[in-house]
């Protein structure tokens, strides 16, 4: 343990303590960011479905629902991806899946 450690706990407590709670509070980061691109990465891969099927019917080209629903799948993987821990990656397939939506919808 080193001085720095011991100077950062609290008073009262032991050196030890303190990195159990800074072990803890970096575990509960951690979940939170699993949670969250797991949760965003689906709710985005839902709504590029719908916006995919509901674009289906209509009179536009194919090249729409095709991009919505490929943006979707990407999505979809951010969300596996982000479950799985690999929140950096699923970050960037996020942004990847929505710049994908974003081109179909201008193709719209």
């Amino acid at each position: 343990m080193t001085a720095h450690a011991e100077s950062d706990a609290e008073p009262g407590t032991s050196g030890a303590e303190a990195t159990d709670d800074e072990d803890e509070d970096l575990r509960e980061d951690a979940r939170r960011a699993r949670w969250t691109a797991t949760v965003t990465g689906a709710l985005l891969a839902l709504m590029g479905l719908t916006a995919a099927l509901m674009r289906v019917g209509g009179g536009v080209p194919a090249l729409v629902p095709a991009a919505y629903s490929s943006g979707s799948a990407v999505c979809v993987l951010a969300a596996v991806l982000g479950a799985r821990g690999r929140t950096r990656w699923a970050l960037w397939l996020m942004i990847l899946g929505v710049m994908t939506m974003a081109l179909g919808d201008q193709f719209d």
